[in-house]
């Protein structure tokens, strides 16, 4: 098995460590604690589904692990980088290189086809153009729509939709996949569907996969699921 930093396996290293992690909104003049000293370490490789009641927080931590936000308190790293200290800049960079992002809405640009979609992800990552299109037809391959290639949004149903962001997230090669209810808005056949793409391109570029969802079954299909509760995890 191939090590990784100071020589420790896959398995040993960390992709995610949390502590002491607080995060708080401001509501109607008064502060919302949603994160409250969370405590949360990732190995490398693992597939860990995240439940809760809506409002408990799980967006805001996996917005957080992302670095789409800035933690209020505790210690972030993520990838080996401290997400709470990392300059604006580098923190763009760094999700472009590290993060795969799966969101409920697929969030395509509407203008551009599939392929340019998915393409686009690599290119602002900084490939040539020949190589994000290369990169972003092998994985629509993949994922069943190379022959829906040239379509834009538009023209796609919402299960390929989603399958094209899947295969974006997954352009650049990312250590960790962060899906926030990725089979939301879809009905059983297109979310298992869907599920099936996320693992088995996870498993095939060796990625970490965080799952937010409320859907049991889905959550079942993950190695560990936790639940937040009061602003901290604990076992589901």
């Amino acid at each position: 098995m191939a090590g990784g930093p100071g020589g420790a396996t896959t398995e040993e290293r960390e992709v995610v460590s949390v502590s002491g992690l607080s995060h708080a909104y401001a509501s109607s003049g008064r502060t919302l604690l949603v994160l409250s000293e969370l405590r949360l370490q990732v190995r490398a490789g693992s597939y860990i589904a995240l439940t809760g009641d809506s409002g408990e927080g799980k967006s805001t931590l996996l917005a957080l692990l992302g670095g789409l936000q800035r933690a209020q308190g505790g210690e972030l790293i993520v990838a080996g980088q401290d997400l709470r200290r990392l300059p604006s800049q580098q923190m763009a960079r760094f999700r472009s290189r590290t993060i795969g992002f799966v969101f409920q809405h697929h969030c395509l640009v509407e203008s551009l086809t599939a392929l340019e979609n998915v393409g686009l992800a690599a290119l602002i990552n900084g490939l040539s153009r020949r190589e994000a299109l290369a990169r972003a037809r092998a994985l629509l391959a993949q994922v069943g729509l190379l022959e829906r290639a040239g379509h834009l949004p538009g023209r796609l149903s919402g299960g390929e939709r989603q399958r094209v962001a899947v295969a974006r997230a997954m352009v650049n090669r990312p250590a960790l996949i962060l899906a926030d209810e990725p089979t939301g808005n879809l009905d059983e056949r297109n979310a298992q569907r869907v599920m099936d793409l996320i693992e088995q391109l996870r498993h095939e570029y060796g990625a970490t996969l965080l799952v937010v969802t409320h859907d049991s079954s889905l959550a079942s299909r993950a190695a560990t699921t936790l639940r937040l509760r009061e602003g901290r995890l604990e076992a589901a």
